[in-house]
């Protein structure tokens, strides 16, 4: 090669530094995501393959230009698995995938000391709408919206183990696609897989509140690990 020149292979290398997609081998999972929300909290849900039902969820904190690891549990997904979130249907019980905000978080039980987050109580009179014919859909009500059908809405105080602590997943939130579904959360294990939720140990989800920091715009990236749902695309 003549003094001077550059090689495909360099150019190529250069160019795709300059885009911001090289990585390091073995660089930090939020290192190697298209998105990670711009915030320097973020929490990663990740399942082996989009029919699985348990996987990690991991959270992080980005100081000086790196991610590292805050803390990690075991979690659950959906009992119909995992699906791409702008192609998911209400009532298949599939976890979402794709990078949520998480805008506030609510709980039966007393937030743990030191949440930043809005903690919003559950009563007796609370419930999440998921009524497609409601103009309540995916809203948390109190008292359930007249327009609301009970048996299409959920009585969150219910299930008091699930939702001691829980964060509201900003899937089909903002603006609601009748029929995709609602009621998206991250919220303490049940007895098994959840309806589409992802979940973790009560002690997982405390720390998890204590940790997260609005301010930092945290944010929740849902995917599996390869293939057309894996994290690394959001």
């Amino acid at each position: 090669m003549r003094p001077g020149a550059v090689s495909a292979a360099a150019l190529v290398s250069l160019s795709l530094l300059s885009l911001g997609t090289v990585q390091r081998p073995g660089s930090p999972l939020p290192e190697r995501m298209a998105d990670t929300g711009g915030g320097t909290q973020l929490i990663t849900a990740v399942a082996a393959r989009t029919g699985s039902t348990t996987g990690t969820v991991t959270w992080w904190n980005r100081k000086g230009g790196r991610w590292t690891v805050a803390g990690s549990a075991p979690a659950r997904f959906g009992s119909g698995g995992l699906v791409e979130g702008t192609r998911r249907k209400q009532g298949t019980n599939t976890t979402p995938t794709g990078l949520y905000g998480m805008p506030y978080a609510f709980g039966t039980e007393a937030a743990p000391s030191g949440t930043r987050y809005t903690y919003r109580p559950v009563r007796r009179n609370s419930w999440w709408c998921q009524d497609n014919d409601s103009r309540s859909y995916n809203r948390w009500t109190e008292p359930r919206a007249a327009d609301c059908r009970a048996r299409q809405a959920e009585h969150l105080i219910t299930y008091r183990a699930q939702y001691a602590h829980a964060l509201v997943v900003d899937f089909n939130y903002r603006k609601p696609v009748r029929g995709r579904g609602a009621g998206i959360f991250l919220h303490v294990n049940g007895r098994g897989a959840t309806a589409g939720c992802v979940s973790v140990s009560k002690s997982a989800m405390r720390q998890i509140l204590r940790w997260a920091d609005p301010a930092r715009a945290p944010h929740l990236a849902i995917g599996t690990t390869g293939g057309r749902t894996a994290v690394t695309r959001y």
